[in-house]
């Protein structure tokens, strides 16, 4: 019997142990045989930070380079895009990785992709802190929309989820995937508005339809102006943003849950 979204939700508290073991299982690994450990959940983007201030500040390459402790608007904007790469590149090779899980022992398939997400977004959540502590170094003050910086999460994470689902069951049939995925991060990185405020720059033609097209650029964009500006962005702005993050979960699910029975004799 065909089950329904219903009964994956179902599924997945029921196996909500196992979600948190995998999530566990995640951040120990990528923190293993690290003299640092979790301290690299900040110290990256902050070195980051640094090379994308200088790169475009002092070399004067950004639109926004006029801009007061343009670092903390540029930091605001990568933490976004570390939580985001690291949630859909890790989600993609989700199913592959745990070929040998899925062929041996039965659980919802959603849970691995899902895991990958989930333990990305505990990543995140480590590295707000070191924001706030940046920012006030550098004095730019906390403003109250912060208070609306989880809604943007959950918008991102139901993006990254719609994301994770799609791409990690197309690994699994083409595994070319992994390989343009990766390429396709590192060109999404140079198009979205990190290290300037998407409003600075005015652009027209293709170039404005690959903005409108990249679902980053909007959360980013939503991300600086509560995190920096201190600016809740329109309505509508959000409300399309929310209405593509659903639109991608609901066609990732429908293409996981598709090919499903079909990922243990593939993977």
């Amino acid at each position: 019997m065909k089950k329904s979204p219903i009964d994956d939700l179902r599924d997945l508290w029921r196996y909500r142990n196992l979600l948190r073991m995998l999530v566990i299982r995640d951040l120990k690994a990528r923190y293993k045989n690290s003299v640092l450990g979790v301290a690299w959940s900040f110290l990256q983007p902050l070195g980051m930070m640094v090379v994308l201030s200088f790169a475009f500040t002092q070399m004067n390459r950004s639109g926004g380079t006029d801009k007061p402790s343009v670092h903390v608007l540029i930091l605001a904007g990568y933490l976004a895009w570390t939580y985001f790469s690291a949630a859909v590149v890790g989600g993609a090779g989700s199913v592959v990785a745990n070929g040998a899980l899925v062929k041996k022992v039965y659980f919802p398939r959603l849970i691995l992709p899902i895991a990958s997400v989930l333990s990305n977004l505990v990543n995140y959540g480590l590295a707000l802190p070191m924001f706030a502590l940046v920012a006030i170094l550098s004095g730019v003050p906390l403003h109250a929309t912060l208070v609306l910086v989880p809604v943007a999460v959950l918008l991102q994470t139901i993006l990254c989820t719609g994301l994770a689902l799609m791409l990690s069951t197309l690994n699994v049939f083409y595994r070319d995937t992994q390989f343009i995925l990766d390429l396709s991060m590192l060109a999404l990185f140079f198009v979205t508005p990190i290290w300037y405020d998407a409003s600075s720059i005015e652009v027209t033609g293709f170039a404005l339809w690959v903005r409108r097209l990249n679902p980053m650029a909007s959360l980013v964009n939503i991300f600086q102006e509560l995190m920096y500006h201190g600016r809740i962005t329109a309505v509508d702005f959000w409300a399309r943003t929310a209405l593509t993050a659903v639109a991608i979960l609901v066609l990732g699910y429908t293409v996981f849950r598709r090919f499903e029975a079909r990922l243990a004799e593939e993977v």
